[in-house]
């Protein structure tokens, strides 16, 4: 069985919307874009080193739609390898109608969105979840995920789709790796999904040490 490995781009209140570009899923939301600013060669090195082993692409429909309009006409560009790795992977694609799918080695998949994607993993040793925020939130409610990657951005914006949406289900995650920083103060965070719910407990209680006199 392989990882499947969500990579998702947020602010610091967990927006995750077309960082980016203003084109990029545009309705409703002013802030399209707002990753660039935020870029840095050594997070830039980061990024490219994430996707290291990946054997697939795991993909919403729009996510596919812009990487499909792209990623094709840029081999040989300075793109730290995303172009070559891009177009020789396969591409799953993730929509509730029936697109074509112009862009080589892609495939949807079936209406069983979950089964699909146990397939696909089943079948792949290191699947890559880019964007797709419809996609990666089923995904988390179903638990379908290995790994998740944050790579946090110090901005609010206030507006627009969020990582975890009304519904998400409690889930513990682990941290696998010590954050790492930017020198423009982007952490990269990295976690792996761990068992059971969130516990809880009473931070007055008397060998805690809290809530007493003296």
């Amino acid at each position: 069985m392989g990882l499947i490995d969500i990579e998702l781009f947020t602010t610091l209140d967990l927006v995750g919307q077309a960082p980016g570009g203003p084109d990029e899923d545009p309705v409703g939301f002013p802030f399209g874009g707002w990753q660039a600013p935020l870029l840095d060669e050594a997070t830039g090195a980061r990024i490219v080193a994430a996707y290291e082993g990946a054997d697939a692409l795991l993909l919403g429909r729009r996510t596919y739609d812009i990487f499909a309009a792209y990623w094709p006409h840029q081999e040989g560009g300075q793109d730290g390898g995303f172009a070559e790795l891009f177009n020789r992977i396969p591409k799953y694609v993730a929509s509730r109608g029936t697109p074509a799918l112009p862009w080589a080695g892609s495939a949807l998949l079936g209406p069983d969105l979950a089964a699909a994607v146990r397939e696909v993993r089943d079948r792949h040793e290191h699947v890559k979840v880019v964007g797709s925020l419809n996609l990666v939130q089923t995904l988390l409610r179903e638990r379908l995920f290995d790994r998740l990657d944050l790579w946090v951005h110090p901005i609010v914006l206030g507006v627009g789709k969020k990582v975890f949406e009304d519904g998400a289900v409690p889930t513990n995650v682990t941290l696998l790796q010590p954050p790492t920083a930017g020198p423009k103060g982007t952490v990269f965070l990295r976690y792996g999904l761990a068992e059971g719910t969130p516990a809880t407990g009473d931070m007055s209680a008397p060998d805690r040490g809290l809530g007493q006199d003296g």
